[in-house]
């Protein structure tokens, strides 16, 4: 049997959330291996009819079951490890002209076919964690520690400066 690789979305039934519960409490007490190589299987309806599942599948099914288990609808969106710029751009989370200026500026590689551009889903992977990364390095430096009992006035010179100092870098890289 072959199985239809197809978008779907899964919606959790209420009358199931106490199995899930227990599912996602069973999958997160064993995922901590404590030093022990786990091995993870499907089991059919004898002992004998059982498979072993690689540990990608089992994080994948831990993160569905702890989704449903939240009250979260899940979506299996199967993707090619090539992506036209339209994709990479839905993966993002951005338009298609923004990801074709990141791949003009070079901050993101692909390959030309014809008149288009083809991504690998790796990069496109990595591009996004870098950004998650810069915008969390990004919040961290404009963050400003605040003490109640601060003097107002003193607080919004602070909070001043440090808005002065994230418009001078970002004139910087300009």
């Amino acid at each position: 049997m072959t199985a239809v690789i197809e978008e779907r979305t899964f919606v959790p039934a209420h009358e199931h959330e106490q199995e899930i519960s227990s599912l996602l409490d069973f999958m997160v007490k064993h995922l901590m291996g404590q030093g022990r190589t786990l091995r993870y299987a499907l089991v059919g309806a004898s002992e004998a009819d059982r498979i072993e599942l690689p540990r990608e599948v089992h994080e994948a099914l831990v993160q569905v079951v702890a989704a449903m288990q939240a009250g979260k609808a899940v979506t299996i969106a199967p993707r090619s490890m090539t992506l036209t710029s339209q994709q990479a751009a839905d993966l993002l989370g951005v338009s298609r002209p923004t990801v074709i200026k990141l791949i003009e500026r070079g901050e993101l590689p692909a390959e030309r076919v014809g008149s288009r551009h083809r991504l690998k889903l790796d990069h496109v992977l990595a591009y996004q964690e870098a950004r998650k990364i810069r915008q969390y390095d990004a919040i961290a430096a404009t963050s400003v520690d605040i003490d109640p009992d601060e003097d107002p006035e003193v607080l919004r010179d602070r909070l001043k400066r440090a808005r002065s100092e994230v418009a001078a870098r970002r004139r910087a890289r300009s």
